[in-house]
């Protein structure tokens, strides 16, 4: 019992500091400053699109990798996870170097179609999908291999093509799993920080989302940035109580 106190306690006393110094009487004020609805707002609209981005791509990747035996697929399962351990600084010099102007792909893509991705909005959404994704893949994955392939069997063997037996079978089976890891990979975008800051930077209105706000903001005005920080608390609290009796076994 003692260490196990020991462990909530540690878990624990760091949200207890935020709520016990958090600016209460200023907090509506604060969150109504034109650079903190700024960098929320921005938040909202990368973590949207980079978790559209993964349900994209995401989706049809874990079923590749629950329904498909080929060769590999091991090794492909272990580069989807490797953002899952990868420190998110070396995410973000990653994609630097393949995305950036003198990246594997970015060279060209800035000399054919005069793109440059770093330091824009798109490098927001780009990053915080690399760091998010794997939380995605994992979970639909999951939910496809807890389910019975024979459900999709009978159906091909009836006659359903099989765009209609992976919409009308495999898609209301996984949905719990892609809802459960659509909920993940937002929370996990709205709060990615070094993938972010390395191949995006940190300017406001343009890259500055709410993790480089707090920041930021810690330098010059430590009340924005517990106020931030509470918002963050708050989009915690909701992803738990969304993914409550799914991933939590509670009596």
């Amino acid at each position: 019992m003692a260490p196990a106190a020991i462990g909530l306690a540690f878990l624990v006393l760091p949200l207890a500091g935020l709520l016990a110094r958090a600016p209460w009487q200023t907090l509506a004020a604060r969150l109504a400053e034109p650079r903190v609805m700024e960098a929320l707002r921005l938040s909202l609209v990368t973590s949207t699109a980079a978790t559209a981005a993964c349900l994209l791509t995401g989706v049809p990747l874990a079923w590749l990798l629950a329904r498909v035996a080929f060769r590999g697929r091991r090794v492909v399962r272990a580069l989807v996870t490797v953002p899952l351990v990868l420190p998110p600084v070396v995410g973000g010099l990653a994609l630097l170097l393949a995305l950036g102007r003198g990246g594997l792909v970015g060279a060209w893509l800035d000399s054919t179609l005069g793109l440059a991705l770093p330091f824009t909005t798109a490098a927001v959404v780009l990053a915080e999908a690399f760091v998010a994704m794997p939380f995605l893949v994992v979970s639909v994955e999951g939910a496809l291999r807890s389910t019975d392939a024979r459900f999709e069997e009978a159906a091909a063997i009836l006659g359903a093509s099989r765009w209609t037996v992976f919409r009308r079978v495999t898609l209301p089976l996984m949905a719990p799993g892609i809802a459960a890891g659509a909920v993940l990979c937002w929370a996990r975008a709205l709060g990615e920080f070094g993938a972010t800051v390395t191949f995006a930077g940190s300017l406001p209105g343009r890259t500055q989302t709410m993790p480089l706000a707090v920041y930021r903001a810690l330098e010059s005005d430590p009340e924005a940035a517990m106020a931030l920080s509470l918002v963050l608390l708050l989009v915690c609290v909701a992803v738990l109580a969304c993914l409550r009796g799914r991933w939590v076994n509670v009596a």
